[in-house]
């Protein structure tokens, strides 16, 4: 085998292939936008003509992507297909391939778009990580989410969490300004030690956005960053918000694209980026959007939805690979009550370390495990 597997490199499609999953969640995950109690996920396999599989995921998220299960196979089984299967080209040009296959269906292009990149990598018998031109060895500090329940419910998940390690906690809120501070009162007399990202899910307005994040540094909480404190399509008040207050701010439902990236810096509206693979449709769009925020002095998270492994893998070696990626929220997994296939990475007191091997790193997943 090669040691790398350059853009020139050709290779040929044999086919593509999808399976759908279910997998219950320990308990529901609740945002100011869904309510999630079991996930149904769609794995894409993708072979070469020499027999090598590498596979991707793509979890439904009808409340931000408008992608149900449903529509994620047919896009895959359908137009992606159909645009990959006994195509020859170079990585490059495959993945151009399912960028152009069909409008939208940005889960159902990242999962095809990873399974073609895990399947190059393992070709080349090197991990994902280095394919995209990081290395292996460095890790990143992951969170663990506290979904938007009753105050005294969110301060149980955080004493849970923080038993388990975790020393950041990423706090969901944004329905009602006043009962957001109860819940954040309750969280850190609970677990006064740790680290916040608050993520409002576009549940305020810029003038609620202010009164409530000024509020917070009044009180000295410990506050890293406010994540989309309001509607994805107000960039102004986005601004108006990032100017008014010294916590940095987060773009994330903003964010799909790297030309939503320079729209975003050109409006002066963000500290961060919050990139994800069901967002950007793939990894190039992803790698791309990084190097905007890297071009403009800007960091990047790199984020999931519930997500099951697959993704979340996928993430992690994007995260691990381009130097604009300094934080990471990746803790879906630990939501499912199966959490499947073995491999890719590993958490050691609340940092992710990749496991390495060729491409993602994992085991194949086969059809039959967590059937839907």
């Amino acid at each position: 085998m090669s040691t790398a597997h350059p853009e020139e490199v050709v290779t040929t499609v044999a086919s593509v292939r999808a399976h759908v999953h279910r997998a219950p969640l320990l308990r529901p995950f609740v945002t100011s936008r869904r309510r999630t109690e079991a996930v149904e996920y769609v794995v894409a396999d993708v072979e070469f003509d020499d027999g090598v599989v590498g596979q991707g995921s793509a979890a439904e998220t009808v409340a931000v992507t408008g992608e149900s299960a449903a529509t994620i196979l047919a896009a895959i089984t359908g137009p992606l297909a159909a645009a990959l299967t006994g195509a020859s080209g170079t990585r490059g040009e495959l993945a151009a391939r399912i960028a152009g296959a069909l409008d939208g269906a940005t889960s159902a292009k990242a999962a095809v778009d990873v399974a073609l990149h895990d399947a190059c990598a393992r070709q080349a018998g090197v991990p994902l990580v280095e394919m995209l031109g990081g290395r292996l060895g460095g890790d990143l500090e992951n969170d663990m989410t506290v979904s938007l329940e009753d105050p005294e419910v969110m301060a149980g998940h955080a004493r849970e969490a923080v038993a388990g390690g975790v020393r950041i906690l990423k706090v969901k809120l944004g329905r009602d300004v006043d009962a957001d501070r109860e819940r954040l009162a309750e969280v850190l007399s609970a677990v006064p030690d740790v680290r916040l990202r608050l993520d409002a899910n576009q549940g305020w307005d810029a003038e609620q956005a202010v009164r409530i994040v000024t509020g917070f540094e009044d009180a000295g909480w410990p506050v890293d960053l406010v994540e989309q404190p309001v509607p994805a399509d107000d960039l102004d008040g986005l601004a108006r918000v990032r100017s008014a207050v010294s916590t940095p701010i987060m773009a994330d439902e903003s964010v799909w694209t790297a030309a939503d990236a320079t729209r975003i810096v050109e409006a002066g509206a963000a500290d961060m980026l919050n990139i994800k693979l069901a967002k950007t449709g793939g990894l190039r769009e992803a790698l791309a959007v990084a190097d905007v925020a890297a071009a403009a002095g800007l960091t990047c998270m790199v984020g999931a939805m519930m997500e099951p492994r697959i993704s979340v893998t996928a993430a992690a070696h994007l995260a691990l690979a381009h130097p604009a990626v300094t934080a990471i929220d990746l803790d879906s997994p630990a939501w499912f009550a199966s959490d499947v296939p073995a491999g890719g990475y590993r958490e050691d007191d609340g940092r992710l370390t990749l496991l390495g091997g060729p491409g993602l790193g994992l085991d194949r997943l086969l059809a039959t495990q967590d059937p839907a």
